[in-house]
């Protein structure tokens, strides 16, 4: 297996919905290996989506709160009940900033075999749930982001010497 090169904020495929899996075989479960050995040599991450290693999959890994795993085709229930906390994201390196995420997730789908997957957090698992399972609809942390906050993040997105392809962001 393989630690895999992340993609940045500008590059299409972390804007676009990823494909469910279909197929659970061997290709899905390198690539479940491959989003591991990713996230583990990122120290201080929370996860890795397929999108980030330029696959369009509905499959995550996450590390959160001592429980690690990995997610494919999820779906969310949300508690009403919210939280802020800053949050930063691999495709962002080196930026973080207030994110209000629901307290509670069920989070639900399959593991790398087809076999079904119940995963229940609170805090910051349920906060990399969420945040995950974004990445997977094509969405970035930012986007969550509003007001002053959402024009700091743009402005330090557009200035960040690793941000050329996402220049042009609007606001």
């Amino acid at each position: 297996m393989a630690m895999r090169p992340i993609r940045l904020i500008g590059d299409a495929v972390l804007r676009t919905p990823c494909d469910p899996v279909t197929s659970f075989d061997a290709e899905l479960r390198t690539l479940v290996a491959d989003l591991m050995d990713t996230l583990l040599g990122a120290p201080g991450r929370a996860g890795v989506a397929a999108n980030q290693i330029g696959v369009s999959a509905r499959v995550f890994v996450y590390l959160a709160d001592g429980q690690r795993g990995h997610l494919v085709n999820p779906t969310l229930e949300l508690s009403e009940q919210m939280q802020e906390g800053d949050e930063g994201c691999l495709s962002l390196p080196e930026l973080y900033f207030p994110t209000p995420r629901a307290m509670h997730v069920v989070a639900r789908g399959f593991d790398q075999h087809g076999e079904p997957v119940t995963i229940s957090g609170s805090g910051f698992l349920a906060r990399a749930l969420q945040h995950e399972t974004d990445h997977l609809d094509g969405k970035l942390y930012i986007d969550r982001l509003a007001g002053d906050a959402r024009r700091q993040a743009l402005r330090a997105v557009r200035a960040a010497p690793w941000a050329a392809g996402a220049r042009n962001l609007r606001g």
